[in-house]
């Protein structure tokens, strides 16, 4: 029997400048779509979190030596995205440019981490309803636990959401959760899934 294919990749940039907004993930979103505007439109679709230090006057943050932009599509959208290299987003008052960039398949995982699933800002046993709900029209069985409630800002919206934990995952369910994610706002990174080898950074 052949092992399970994922319909999505994620590429990753390298992303050189000297800071981003400390709220950028929109602002993120929109510059993507300013260059790519077919990003937008792709099913499956996302830009994963970025990886920022706490420091920083406030406003911004400064962007590590080795940072990557990582940008969950289609497989077969992922040369186009490639094709990006060079571009120079405008991410608030900030200017980063998208260095070299490679593929990086999606492998099945029993355990997958999402840092940020978007709630419909109800409490945690709502929260898990949905998340069963969206699993079961999958037809996903597995374990969810819930981690540490989250909040992100989408311009003057705040977005309320939940770390979770996906457990005990066929390798085919884990690579379908992995292309589909859960709940919404896949642009601004929620909901998109990563492997995890504990339980231990739920609540992290």
């Amino acid at each position: 029997m052949s092992e399970p294919v994922a319909a999505t990749v994620d590429v990753a940039f390298t992303l050189e400048g000297a800071a981003l907004p400390r709220e950028h993930r929109a602002l993120l979103a929109d510059a993507l779509e300013q260059v790519a505007p077919w990003l937008a439109l792709a099913p499956g679709a996302g830009v994963h979190g970025l990886k920022l230090p706490e420091g920083g006057d406030g406003e911004s943050v400064p962007l590590p030596r080795r940072a990557r932009l990582l940008l969950r599509v289609p497989r077969e959208l992922a040369a186009r995205l490639g094709r990006l290299a060079g571009e120079v987003l405008v991410v608030g008052a900030h200017r980063v440019r998208l260095g070299p960039w490679v593929q990086r398949e999606l492998l099945p995982h029993r355990t997958l981490y999402a840092h940020f699933v978007a709630s419909a800002g109800r409490d945690e046993l709502a929260f898990l309803d949905d998340v069963d709900a969206e699993l079961r029209a999958m037809g996903v069985r597995c374990l969810r636990i819930c981690g540490r409630a989250r909040e992100l800002r989408d311009g003057a919206q705040r977005i309320a959401g939940f770390g979770l934990m996906l457990d005990a995952l066929t390798p085919e369910a884990s690579l379908q959760v992995q292309d589909v994610g859960l709940g919404a706002h896949r642009r601004l990174g929620c909901g998109l899934f990563v492997p995890h080898r504990s339980a231990a950074a739920v609540g992290g």
